[in-house]
């Protein structure tokens, strides 16, 4: 239907996009004082870059991209995810030659084919932040910590950390091994999905929602007992800096991520308010993805957060604001012959000095006027400009709470205006 928007989209009106501004400014100030700078990366790019980056096994490439091909013949995906792209700005600018670490965020719409669900849309929005150039634990603690403040700002309950190790080159080959000898003789009675995984990425196989493979892969051998000794030591040190700074975690040694690039830590943060996809964000280090698109050595960390997921969350725990618009500094009210003309002028003059300012356009009395200004803006003053008045050279400020008013010089009006809002606490 023309009427209704795609299958696993939706509008956001505008008493849900206030939400998102909330949530946007405290993305750009917990940002600011973290150190991460936006990075803004195109919603397509060359197919090679997911396919490379993410992983032909994952099931992201294999069934949820939106592969096409341009009208030049290039094979174009929308982004389902932000790092692979940033990645790719990091070495089509040679943002690695600079200073290090680079430390970049960013925030916008993703694109997987999936089941529509709960929390779960084929357009959705992530935050999230990437840091370049340092291999330290002390990236690793503060990528976690600062994904645990943002949702502590925004007044989340009820959410767990779960943190793992899932190794690197040196040590994963044995955990492999191991992992592959344990599934074998259960690998007939496994998904089909998880049989293709047995070979490409076993270690997949223990993300495994379904519940059969869930039980077959119970006792499987973890990364966590195959841990090489800098790994170890890595991990250990991630688990000393969260203790030293009050995030409170729990181990989960299945805890995979669904993305072929992660090496070493990896976390996913859950809600228990929001059903059966309790994931609403999460992420890890990936020291060899930069190399894997075909740059130099750039070890690299970073989160992704997806809003609608937090949004409902929120909504759950009664977070969101239930207001029912946002509130105007002053309602201008003409009224009479004559008086359109200088009350849109006084409004936009006022507009100019900052003030958030609406007027009537329907004509309406000033009765109706006055209701509107008060049910739907919730401004405190407002400013009838009527005709007689204008006669004398005056207009009238009305103190909506006080239920005063005064008569103001028209060519004083503005600045009088102005250093009364001023002088009072402004909307937010």
């Amino acid at each position: 239907m023309l009427t209704s928007a795609p299958r696993g989209t939706k509008d956001n009106l505008p008493a849900q996009t206030r939400h998102w501004h909330k949530i946007e400014k405290v993305i750009d100030q917990i940002c600011k004082e973290y150190g991460y700078e936006e990075i803004r990366t195109p919603i397509f790019e060359h197919s090679e870059v997911f396919h490379r980056g993410v992983g032909d096994s994952t099931d992201i490439v294999q069934k949820e991209t939106y592969d096409f091909t341009d009208r030049g013949g290039r094979e174009l995906t929308l982004r389902p995810e932000g790092t692979a792209p940033t990645v790719r700005a990091l070495l089509e600018h040679k943002l690695y030659a600079g200073p290090q670490p680079v430390k970049v965020y960013y925030q916008g719409p993703m694109f997987r084919f999936g089941r529509p669900q709960k929390g779960r849309l084929r357009q959705f929005h992530q935050f999230g932040i990437e840091v370049f150039g340092a291999t330290t634990a002390q990236v690793d603690g503060e990528v976690i910590a600062m994904a645990m403040d943002f949702y502590q700002r925004l007044g989340l309950q009820n959410i767990e950390l779960l943190l793992n190790s899932i190794g690197c080159p040196h040590c994963r080959p044995q955990h492999r091994e191991a992992l592959q000898q344990f599934l074998e003789p259960k690998k007939e009675q496994m998904c089909g999905d998880c049989q293709s995984r047995y070979d490409k990425n076993p270690m997949r196989i223990l993300d495994c929602k379904e519940e059969k493979c869930q039980n077959l892969s119970e006792e499987a051998p973890t990364t966590v007992g195959y841990l090489c000794d800098d790994c170890k030591n890595h991990f250990d040190e991630v688990k000393e800096l969260l203790d030293a700074a009050g995030v409170v975690y729990k181990l989960d040694e299945r805890l995979v991520r669904g993305l072929d690039y992660y090496t070493r830590t990896a976390f996913e943060i859950v809600s228990k308010d929001i059903g059966a996809q309790s994931s609403i964000g999460g992420g890890g280090r990936y020291d060899h993805l930069v190399e894997t698109l075909g740059g130099p050595p750039v070890p690299g960390m970073g989160f992704g957060l997806g809003l609608e997921r937090l949004l409902l969350t929120m909504e759950e725990q009664g977070l969101l604001d239930t207001e029912k618009g946002e509130q105007r500094h002053l309602f201008i009210a003409p009224v009479g012959a004559g008086t359109k003309a200088v009350a849109f002028g006084l409004m936009q003059t006022l507009r100019q000095k900052g003030l958030s300012v609406e007027m009537d356009y329907q004509d309406r009395s000033l009765k109706a006027q006055l209701k509107t200004a008060s049910n739907r803006f919730q401004t405190p003053y407002v400013l009838i400009v009527g005709e007689g008045e204008l006669e004398k050279g005056e207009v009238t400020l009305r103190l909506m709470d006080k239920g005063s008013q005064e008569k103001i010089p028209l060519h004083e009006a503005p600045e009088r205006v102005w250093e009364l809002i001023a002088a009072d606490t402004p909307p937010s």
